[in-house]
C-alpha cells in the first residue's frame, strides 16, 4: 500500500526539487527515496523508473518555466516583454538549475505526450514575445531558436558558474537583451 501523502505528483515535486539541489545526474531512484522516507521500490508504484521519473521532471519544469514566462510578458511588448520573458527564463533556470536540465535532449513521444503540451506553452509564450516584432512567419522558427539559444545559453553557463570574468553579470545580460531586440529589429 502507498505511504499516506505520496502520490506521483508528490515524487516528482520532491525529484525536481533533489535535482535542483544535487543536480539532476545526481538523482536516483535511492536518494529519491530516502528523502521522501519510504524503501526505493515503493517509489515504483508512482512512477515507472529513474528514466519516467527524469521525463515527469522535465513536464513538470517546462510547465513552470511557461509560467514563469508567460507571466512575466503579459502587458508587455517588444523590446519590454523580450526582457521580462529573457529575465523570466534566465530566473527560472537559475532557481531550478536541476529540473530545467531535465528538458534538454528529451523528445516527445508523439502529440499526447505531455511533453508535447508543456513544451508547447513554453514555446508560446516566447512566441507571444516575437509579436512586437515584424516577424515573418517563415523566420518565427529560426526566431525562437535565436532566443531560445541566447536565453538557455546565458541561463545555462550562469548556473554552471561559467562567467568568471570581472564584468557585471547583469550588465551582461541587458547587452544580451539590447543585442537580441536589435537583431529581432531588423528582420
Amino acid at each position: 500500500m502507498p505511504r499516506a501523502g505520496l502520490d506521483p505528483a508528490a515524487v516528482v515535486a520532491a525529484g525536481a526539487a533533489l535535482a535542483d539541489e544535487v543536480g539532476l545526474p545526481n538523482l536516483t531512484m535511492g536518494l529519491l527515496a530516502e528523502r521522501v522516507g519510504v524503501r526505493t521500490p515503493s517509489l515504483y508504484k508512482h512512477v515507472g523508473g529513474q528514466e519516467d521519473l527524469n521525463r515527469r521532471i522535465a513536464v513538470l519544469a517546462l510547465h513552470e518555466a511557461a509560467d514563469a514566462v508567460g507571466g512575466a510578458v503579459q502587458g508587455y511588448a517588444g523590446r519590454d516583454a523580450l526582457r521580462a520573458a529573457a529575465r523570466a527564463f534566465r530566473a527560472f533556470v537559475l532557481e531550478h538549475p536541476g529540473r530545467y536540465a531535465a528538458t534538454i535532449g528529451v523528445e516527445p513521444s508523439g502529440p499526447d505526450d505531455p511533453l508535447t503540451a508543456a513544451g508547447g506553452r513554453l514555446l508560446g509564450a516566447f512566441t507571444a514575445v516575437l509579436r512586437g516584432y515584424e516577424i515573418g512567419e517563415s523566420d518565427v522558427d529560426h526566431a525562437l531558436r535565436t532566443l531560445r539559444s541566447l536565453c538557455h545559453g546565458f541561463a545555462t553557463l550562469q548556473a554552471a558558474d561559467g562567467f568568471q570574468w570581472s564584468a557585471d553579470v547583469d550588465e551582461s545580460f541587458e547587452w544580451l537583451i539590447t543585442f537580441a531586440d536589435r537583431g529581432l529589429r531588423s528582420r
